[in-house]
Protein backbone atom coordinates (compact mmCIF):
# COMPACT_ATOMS: atom_id res chain seq x y z
CA UNK A 1 0.00 0.00 0.00
CA UNK A 2 1.80 3.46 -1.22
CA UNK A 3 1.74 5.94 1.89
CA UNK A 4 -0.65 8.09 0.57
CA UNK A 5 -3.07 5.59 0.52
CA UNK A 6 -2.33 4.72 4.28
CA UNK A 7 -2.68 8.35 5.41
CA UNK A 8 -6.23 8.40 3.92
CA UNK A 9 -7.12 4.93 5.44
CA UNK A 10 -5.65 5.74 8.91
CA UNK A 11 -7.99 9.34 8.63
CA UNK A 12 -10.69 7.02 8.14
CA UNK A 13 -10.52 4.89 10.61
CA UNK A 14 -10.01 7.67 13.13
CA UNK A 15 -13.18 9.04 12.17
CA UNK A 16 -15.10 6.03 12.69
CA UNK A 17 -13.32 4.99 16.09
CA UNK A 18 -11.92 6.76 19.35
CA UNK A 19 -8.35 5.19 20.03
CA UNK A 20 -6.63 3.14 17.83
CA UNK A 21 -3.24 1.92 18.95
CA UNK A 22 0.15 1.97 17.38
CA UNK A 23 0.58 -1.77 17.51
CA UNK A 24 -3.20 -2.16 15.47
CA UNK A 25 -2.27 -0.03 12.59
CA UNK A 26 1.00 -1.80 12.15
CA UNK A 27 -0.25 -4.96 11.88
CA UNK A 28 -3.19 -3.89 10.03
CA UNK A 29 -0.82 -2.03 7.30
CA UNK A 30 1.83 -4.74 8.04
CA UNK A 31 4.36 -2.11 8.49
CA UNK A 32 6.43 -1.26 11.64
CA UNK A 33 5.20 1.10 14.33
CA UNK A 34 7.76 3.52 13.81
CA UNK A 35 6.31 3.81 9.91
CA UNK A 36 3.22 4.27 11.99
CA UNK A 37 4.84 7.30 14.09
CA UNK A 38 5.99 8.86 11.05
CA UNK A 39 2.92 8.83 9.21
CA UNK A 40 1.01 10.73 12.60
CA UNK A 41 3.59 13.16 12.41
CA UNK A 42 2.39 13.58 8.56
CA UNK A 43 -0.79 13.89 9.56
CA UNK A 44 -0.29 16.59 12.36
CA UNK A 45 2.15 18.34 10.20
CA UNK A 46 -0.94 18.10 7.65
CA UNK A 47 -3.14 20.34 10.29
CA UNK A 48 -5.18 17.16 10.90
CA UNK A 49 -5.99 17.33 14.16
CA UNK A 50 -4.14 14.24 15.37
CA UNK A 51 -3.56 13.43 19.58
CA UNK A 52 -1.83 10.41 21.41
CA UNK A 53 -3.30 8.91 24.95
CA UNK A 54 -0.49 7.08 26.69
CA UNK A 55 -0.89 3.91 28.77
CA UNK A 56 -2.04 0.61 28.55
CA UNK A 57 -5.14 1.42 26.72
CA UNK A 58 -3.17 4.72 24.84
CA UNK A 59 -2.69 4.97 21.01
CA UNK A 60 -4.31 7.94 18.42
CA UNK A 61 -7.77 9.84 18.20
CA UNK A 62 -8.43 12.06 16.13
CA UNK A 63 -10.70 15.32 17.59
CA UNK A 64 -13.91 15.59 18.16
CA UNK A 65 -14.57 18.54 15.86
CA UNK A 66 -13.33 17.06 13.39
CA UNK A 67 -15.78 14.19 13.62
CA UNK A 68 -19.61 13.92 12.10
CA UNK A 69 -21.49 11.16 14.20
CA UNK A 70 -22.15 8.62 11.85
CA UNK A 71 -24.91 7.17 14.77
CA UNK A 72 -26.93 10.48 13.47
CA UNK A 73 -25.74 10.23 9.94
CA UNK A 74 -27.20 7.30 7.60
CA UNK A 75 -25.62 6.35 4.49
CA UNK A 76 -28.97 8.13 2.83
CA UNK A 77 -28.35 11.42 5.07
CA UNK A 78 -24.36 12.32 3.69
CA UNK A 79 -26.28 11.93 0.53
CA UNK A 80 -28.41 14.41 0.47
CA UNK A 81 -26.18 16.79 2.30
CA UNK A 82 -23.37 16.10 -0.59
CA UNK A 83 -26.19 17.06 -3.10
CA UNK A 84 -26.95 19.81 -1.32
CA UNK A 85 -23.15 21.10 -1.34
CA UNK A 86 -22.84 20.16 -5.04
CA UNK A 87 -25.15 22.59 -5.88
CA UNK A 88 -24.07 25.42 -3.50
CA UNK A 89 -20.23 24.62 -4.79
CA UNK A 90 -21.49 26.04 -7.82
CA UNK A 91 -23.36 28.90 -6.85
CA UNK A 92 -19.93 30.03 -4.29
CA UNK A 93 -16.86 28.92 -5.59
CA UNK A 94 -14.81 28.23 -2.69
CA UNK A 95 -11.67 26.28 -1.79
CA UNK A 96 -13.48 25.70 1.45
CA UNK A 97 -16.74 24.11 0.30
CA UNK A 98 -14.56 22.00 -2.06
CA UNK A 99 -12.64 20.70 0.99
CA UNK A 100 -15.96 19.59 2.35
CA UNK A 101 -17.52 18.15 -0.22
CA UNK A 102 -14.07 15.86 -0.43
CA UNK A 103 -14.36 15.29 2.96
CA UNK A 104 -18.26 14.27 2.94
CA UNK A 105 -17.44 12.12 -0.38
CA UNK A 106 -14.85 9.86 1.62
CA UNK A 107 -17.45 9.35 4.11
CA UNK A 108 -20.39 7.40 1.59
CA UNK A 109 -19.11 4.06 0.30
CA UNK A 110 -18.68 4.79 -3.84
CA UNK A 111 -21.18 2.39 -4.83
CA UNK A 112 -23.59 4.18 -2.72
CA UNK A 113 -24.30 7.30 -4.67
CA UNK A 114 -26.96 6.69 -6.85
CA UNK A 115 -26.85 10.27 -8.07
CA UNK A 116 -30.80 10.30 -7.97
CA UNK A 117 -30.62 14.14 -7.69
CA UNK A 118 -28.74 16.61 -9.97
CA UNK A 119 -28.40 20.30 -9.27
CA UNK A 120 -27.68 23.08 -12.10
CA UNK A 121 -27.00 26.69 -12.26
CA UNK A 122 -26.39 29.15 -14.47
CA UNK A 123 -22.87 29.41 -15.39
CA UNK A 124 -22.00 32.46 -15.21
CA UNK A 125 -18.87 34.63 -15.85
CA UNK A 126 -19.55 37.87 -13.51
CA UNK A 127 -20.49 34.99 -10.45
CA UNK A 128 -16.77 34.02 -10.69
CA UNK A 129 -15.43 37.75 -10.90
CA UNK A 130 -17.51 38.43 -7.54
CA UNK A 131 -15.64 35.86 -5.58
CA UNK A 132 -12.87 37.56 -3.98
CA UNK A 133 -15.68 39.99 -3.12
CA UNK A 134 -17.46 37.08 -1.38
CA UNK A 135 -14.56 36.17 0.55
CA UNK A 136 -13.75 39.57 1.63
CA UNK A 137 -16.89 39.84 3.19
CA UNK A 138 -17.18 36.36 4.66
CA UNK A 139 -13.78 36.91 6.08
CA UNK A 140 -14.75 40.26 7.94
CA UNK A 141 -17.60 39.00 9.21
CA UNK A 142 -16.25 36.13 11.26
CA UNK A 143 -12.78 38.30 12.33
CA UNK A 144 -15.93 41.34 13.57
CA UNK A 145 -13.91 43.75 10.98
CA UNK A 146 -15.30 46.65 9.35
CA UNK A 147 -15.33 46.96 5.48
CA UNK A 148 -15.21 50.12 3.37
CA UNK A 149 -16.40 50.48 -0.43
CA UNK A 150 -18.27 52.44 -2.83
CA UNK A 151 -21.99 51.87 -3.44
CA UNK A 152 -23.54 52.27 -6.76
CA UNK A 153 -27.31 52.71 -6.44
CA UNK A 154 -29.70 51.90 -9.32
CA UNK A 155 -29.73 55.48 -10.60
CA UNK A 156 -25.65 55.56 -10.89
CA UNK A 157 -25.30 57.67 -7.73
CA UNK A 158 -21.79 57.03 -5.86
CA UNK A 159 -21.70 56.65 -2.78
CA UNK A 160 -18.51 55.40 0.20
CA UNK A 161 -19.94 53.10 2.90
CA UNK A 162 -18.56 51.79 5.96
CA UNK A 163 -20.20 48.78 7.11
CA UNK A 164 -20.36 46.32 10.14
CA UNK A 165 -20.88 43.32 8.17
CA UNK A 166 -23.48 40.57 9.56
CA UNK A 167 -24.65 38.65 6.76
CA UNK A 168 -23.72 37.05 3.17
CA UNK A 169 -27.35 36.42 1.57
CA UNK A 170 -27.88 34.71 -1.83
CA UNK A 171 -31.27 35.63 -3.91
CA UNK A 172 -32.42 33.54 -6.66
CA UNK A 173 -29.64 35.08 -9.51
CA UNK A 174 -27.65 37.90 -7.03
CA UNK A 175 -25.37 37.52 -3.82
CA UNK A 176 -26.31 40.54 -1.18
CA UNK A 177 -24.47 42.18 2.03
CA UNK A 178 -26.40 42.39 5.13
CA UNK A 179 -25.02 44.61 7.80
CA UNK A 180 -25.04 48.38 9.89
CA UNK A 181 -23.91 51.10 7.57
CA UNK A 182 -22.45 53.35 9.78
CA UNK A 183 -23.15 56.38 7.87
CA UNK A 184 -26.82 55.77 7.56
CA UNK A 185 -27.01 54.42 11.40
CA UNK A 186 -29.22 51.54 10.03
CA UNK A 187 -29.24 48.08 8.95
CA UNK A 188 -28.65 48.31 4.80
CA UNK A 189 -28.62 45.26 2.49
CA UNK A 190 -25.93 45.93 -0.40
CA UNK A 191 -26.17 43.97 -3.67
CA UNK A 192 -22.59 43.08 -4.32
CA UNK A 193 -22.63 43.51 -8.12
CA UNK A 194 -22.64 47.14 -7.04
CA UNK A 195 -20.33 47.18 -4.74
CA UNK A 196 -16.60 48.15 -5.94
CA UNK A 197 -13.37 49.50 -4.03
CA UNK A 198 -14.14 47.14 -1.64
CA UNK A 199 -11.61 46.71 1.81
CA UNK A 200 -10.89 45.14 4.72
CA UNK A 201 -10.17 47.47 7.57
CA UNK A 202 -8.07 46.88 10.70
CA UNK A 203 -10.52 48.75 12.77
CA UNK A 204 -13.42 45.73 14.68
CA UNK A 205 -16.56 46.30 16.06
CA UNK A 206 -18.84 44.72 18.77
CA UNK A 207 -21.65 42.82 17.17
CA UNK A 208 -24.74 44.47 17.77
CA UNK A 209 -28.21 42.16 18.57
CA UNK A 210 -28.61 42.05 14.67
CA UNK A 211 -30.88 38.68 15.31
CA UNK A 212 -33.88 41.01 16.67
CA UNK A 213 -33.13 43.31 13.72
CA UNK A 214 -33.76 40.24 11.22
CA UNK A 215 -36.99 39.65 12.72
CA UNK A 216 -38.28 43.19 13.06
CA UNK A 217 -36.91 44.43 9.15
CA UNK A 218 -38.24 43.80 6.22
CA UNK A 219 -36.32 43.75 2.64
CA UNK A 220 -39.23 42.53 0.68
CA UNK A 221 -40.06 45.31 -1.47
CA UNK A 222 -44.08 46.18 -1.29
CA UNK A 223 -46.14 43.59 -3.54
CA UNK A 224 -49.25 43.90 -5.30
CA UNK A 225 -52.30 41.28 -6.86
CA UNK A 226 -52.08 41.18 -10.48
CA UNK A 227 -54.41 38.99 -12.80
CA UNK A 228 -52.86 37.75 -15.93
CA UNK A 229 -54.33 35.85 -18.96
CA UNK A 230 -51.02 33.34 -19.77
CA UNK A 231 -50.58 31.05 -21.95
CA UNK A 232 -50.27 27.31 -21.57
CA UNK A 233 -46.47 27.59 -22.88
CA UNK A 234 -45.58 29.67 -19.52
CA UNK A 235 -47.74 27.71 -17.20
CA UNK A 236 -45.22 25.91 -15.56
CA UNK A 237 -42.95 28.81 -14.90
CA UNK A 238 -46.34 29.97 -12.79
CA UNK A 239 -46.59 27.39 -11.02
CA UNK A 240 -42.70 27.06 -10.01
CA UNK A 241 -43.04 30.58 -8.22
CA UNK A 242 -46.53 30.83 -7.38
CA UNK A 243 -47.85 27.35 -6.82
CA UNK A 244 -50.40 25.73 -8.66
CA UNK A 245 -53.36 27.39 -6.73
CA UNK A 246 -52.68 30.67 -8.34
CA UNK A 247 -54.07 29.20 -11.55
CA UNK A 248 -57.47 28.46 -12.66
CA UNK A 249 -58.60 27.32 -16.33
CA UNK A 250 -59.84 30.55 -18.19
CA UNK A 251 -60.50 29.65 -21.77
CA UNK A 252 -59.10 27.31 -24.25
CA UNK A 253 -56.21 29.44 -25.18
CA UNK A 254 -55.69 31.14 -21.69
CA UNK A 255 -54.81 30.56 -18.14
CA UNK A 256 -55.66 32.89 -15.54
CA UNK A 257 -53.02 33.65 -12.96
CA UNK A 258 -53.38 35.39 -9.33
CA UNK A 259 -50.05 36.92 -8.29
CA UNK A 260 -48.40 39.28 -6.23
CA UNK A 261 -45.34 41.26 -8.24
CA UNK A 262 -43.22 44.19 -6.75
CA UNK A 263 -45.14 47.92 -7.33
CA UNK A 264 -41.81 48.94 -8.86
CA UNK A 265 -40.00 48.46 -11.87
CA UNK A 266 -38.81 45.01 -11.20
CA UNK A 267 -42.34 43.88 -11.53
CA UNK A 268 -42.50 45.26 -14.68
CA UNK A 269 -39.21 43.78 -15.94
CA UNK A 270 -40.74 40.37 -14.78
CA UNK A 271 -43.74 40.29 -16.24
CA UNK A 272 -42.42 42.00 -19.70
CA UNK A 273 -40.06 38.89 -19.93
CA UNK A 274 -43.17 36.85 -20.75
CA UNK A 275 -43.60 38.76 -23.84
CA UNK A 276 -47.07 38.12 -25.54
CA UNK A 277 -47.39 35.27 -23.77
CA UNK A 278 -49.40 37.16 -20.75
CA UNK A 279 -51.85 40.03 -20.43
CA UNK A 280 -52.74 41.33 -17.72
CA UNK A 281 -56.57 42.24 -17.00
CA UNK A 282 -56.20 43.92 -13.50
CA UNK A 283 -56.06 45.95 -11.48
CA UNK A 284 -56.63 48.76 -14.07
CA UNK A 285 -54.02 51.52 -12.16
CA UNK A 286 -51.43 48.38 -12.57
CA UNK A 287 -52.28 47.69 -15.82
CA UNK A 288 -52.23 51.40 -16.94
CA UNK A 289 -48.74 51.69 -14.79
CA UNK A 290 -47.46 48.45 -16.95
CA UNK A 291 -48.69 50.05 -20.54
CA UNK A 292 -46.71 53.49 -19.59
CA UNK A 293 -43.26 51.07 -18.85
CA UNK A 294 -44.10 49.17 -22.09
CA UNK A 295 -44.43 52.48 -24.22
CA UNK A 296 -40.78 53.54 -22.85
CA UNK A 297 -39.49 50.74 -23.98
CA UNK A 298 -40.52 50.78 -27.45
CA UNK A 299 -39.83 54.77 -27.54
CA UNK A 300 -35.91 53.66 -27.31
CA UNK A 301 -36.37 52.15 -30.66
CA UNK A 302 -38.75 54.51 -32.54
Amino acid sequence: MEKVERLISIIMILLKKDIVSTKEFAQLFNVSKRTILRDMETLSLSNIPIYSVHGIHGGYGIMDEYKVDKRLLSSSDLENILTALGGLEQILISEEVEITIRKMEAMVHPMSRKGSIQLSFYDWEGRSEILQTLKTCQESILAKKLISFDYIDKNGTISNRIVEPYQLHFSETSWYLKGFCLHRQSYRTFKLSRVDNLNMDEETFIPRDYGLEQNTASYQPQLVAVKALISPSIKDQFIERYGRKSIENYSSEYFLATIHVPKDSNGFQFLASFGTNLEIVEPNSYVEDFRNYLLKMVDKYS
